[in-house]
């Protein structure tokens, strides 16, 4: 898998939220959501298209997402702790565990989690 920028995202965003979608329509909802014009919106559907991400069919170019959000979450998350945390999974969650950002219920979801994979 490549990894997609932020702008490709958008794109699959809209794909997994609606599903399949002709390019015209994929325009439209990112006009409204970020401003882009349809110049845009079809160049970064061509970039997602040449990464693999999405396939296009023809008449009216409808667009399908070839990559589910968790294949993009799974990649995307490796590469983080490849790159920040010389891929310790242990170092990643340590680090993220500092943080004051989970609730009580979402410890005990982890501790369950942690626990089921034992």
């Amino acid at each position: 898998m490549n990894k997609l920028f932020d702008s490709e995202r958008k794109i699959m965003e809209v794909l997994w939220e609606e599903g399949d979608l002709p390019a015209s329509k994929i325009a439209a909802i990112l006009k409204e959501r970020v401003g882009w014009n349809r110049n845009t919106t079809y160049t970064v559907i061509g970039k997602c298209i040449d990464k693999g991400a999405v396939s296009r069919t023809d008449p009216k170019f409808i667009c399908h997402a070839e990559l589910s959000k968790s294949e993009v979450q799974k990649y995307e998350t490796q590469e983080l702790i490849d790159r920040m945390f010389d891929g310790s999974g242990y170092a990643f969650l340590s680090a993220f565990l500092e943080g004051d950002g989970l609730s009580r219920e979402e410890v005990q979801k982890l501790r369950k989690l942690i626990d089921d994979m034992e």
